[in-house]
Order: C-alpha cells, then sequence, then structure tokens
C-alpha cells in the first residue's frame, strides 16, 4: 500500500531495511518524518510505501491496513511550467490574487508556492486539519491573508470558494476531477481542464481550459477586460452622441 507519509506511519508498527525487519521505533518514525520534511521543503511531492503479508483468505478490509511493514519514502516532482512564472506576475499587476489549494504536504505546497512567487514571508498558510477545527465565519476573517491551502479535500474547497465570496471576491476556481465539481459550481468561474478533466468536471464549470494551461486564464482574463472597456467606450460614444442629437 501506498500513501501520505504521516497517515501511513501510524499503520506501520514494524520497518523493513534490505533484508531485516525489526520493530519500528519512536526514534525511526521521528528519523522518517524528518526526511519526508526535507524531501517536501524541497518541493517533491512524497509518499510512503509499507506491505504485509496476509494469510489465504484473510481479506477482510478492517484488518488489510494494520501492523504493515515501512518500506521507505518515494519522492517526485512535478516542477511549474516556464510560461507559469510570468502569468503569476501578470496577475499581481492584474489586481488578481493567484492561491495555492492542494492535497500535497504543507512544506510541498509552500515550497512551490515561493517559487512562483505566490507565497510571501507573513502570509497564512492553512492545512485541512486546521480548516476542520474553523467555521466559516472564522475562516472568512484570515481568507484574505491565506495564499497556500494544502492537504484539503473537496468540503475544504467548497468551505473557502464561500468564504472569499463572502468577502467581496469574484473567485475562480479551477480543478478536474468529479470531486471538484461543488467548488466549480459555487465559484464566480468555475474553470475545468479540457485533457485530463472529468465530463463532471467540464459540465459543472464556466470556462473549459483547452490546453491546461494556467497562463490562458491569464489571457482570458485580459481579452475580458478588454472586451468590457470597450463595450464601455462604446455605450458613452453612442450615449453621448445621441443625447446631442436628441437635443
Amino acid at each position: 500500500t501506498k500513501g501520505a507519509p504521516d497517515g501511513l506511519l501510524r499503520k506501520c508498527n514494524r520497518r523493513q531495511e534490505s533484508k531485516n525487519i525489526s520493530l519500528m521505533t519512536g526514534e525511526m518514525r521521528a528519523r522518517i518524518l524528518r526526511v519526508n520534511d526535507e524531501m517536501a521543503a524541497d518541493a517533491h511531492r512524497v509518499i510512503a510505501t509499507a506491505y504485509k503479508k496476509l494469510p489465504v483468505g484473510d481479506y477482510s478490509k478492517e484488518r488489510l491496513e494494520e501492523g504493515l511493514i515501512f518500506t521507505g519514502l518515494v519522492g517526485m516532482i512535478d516542477p511549474p511550467r516556464p510560461e507559469v512564472y510570468g502569468a503569476v506576475i501578470r496577475c499581481r499587476t492584474a489586481g488578481v490574487k493567484p492561491v495555492i489549494i492542494t492535497g500535497d504536504h504543507k512544506l510541498t505546497a509552500i515550497a512551490i508556492a515561493k517559487e512562483l512567487n505566490i507565497y510571501s514571508d507573513g502570509e497564512m498558510v492553512l492545512t485541512g486539519e486546521d480548516l476542520d477545527k474553523m467555521s466559516e465565519s472564522q475562516l472568512e476573517k484570515v481568507a484574505g491573508n491565506v495564499s497556500v491551502y494544502a492537504r484539503v479535500s473537496p468540503k475544504h474547497k467548497l468551505m473557502i470558494v464561500r468564504a472569499l465570496k463572502k468577502l467581496g471576491n469574484v473567485v475562480a476556481m479551477t480543478g478536474d476531477g468529479v470531486n471538484d465539481a461543488p467548488a466549480l459550481k459555487q465559484a464566480d468561474i468555475g474553470v475545468a481542464m479540457g485533457k485530463v478533466g472529468t465530463e463532471v468536471a467540464k459540465d459543472a464549470a464556466s470556462m473549459i481550459l483547452v490546453d491546461d494551461n494556467f497562463a490562458t486564464i491569464v489571457k482570458a482574463v485580459s481579452n475580458g477586460r478588454s472586451i468590457y472597456s470597450n463595450i464601455k467606450n462604446s455605450i458613452k460614444f453612442l450615449l453621448s452622441g445621441n443625447t446631442a442629437g436628441i437635443l
């Protein structure tokens, strides 16, 4: 089995090193979590792996993930696309605040957010565990100062969108999975992924990104503002001209 290191370690009572299996000590748990934090801080997505041998026919769900043997950590890196860096800067310039909402480890999310200039020192970072302890009214008070949400579930995404909307923001939300559909529907502008997005996510969204590229959203905002500005200028011109004609 595999999963988040902090969660999977709680289910392991032994560890395997080479071919030797020994008891999992508190010192070893602390060491594994320390290595996990180091990898996460280096922008790696980290999963833990473990196993157990089962007697033939003993496949009861309750007993499958108990008494596991820890085997190791796997770190993967999913670097941001090169065009995202410039897109984030254009977002800031245009008065749009980008926020990262992810299921990744808190340190991984912070490392990526810092790399993209989305997070700066002094801003808040909330995890799904933090959100579980907060009411929506409590979240509203701090949501404006949060740039990174980590280890979140679909219900947390919905909670975040509601809090940001109540603060008077126009909220755009991106997503690709079935579980993202409620948040996409709740947002002012739901943005689904065209390539990897599910049909449910696409149906719930207001806009579909054909190329799954964040930079395209920024272009869409820019084009939308240009169109809106042109419409306003046309109305002003027509109103002033027609008013003069009537007089």
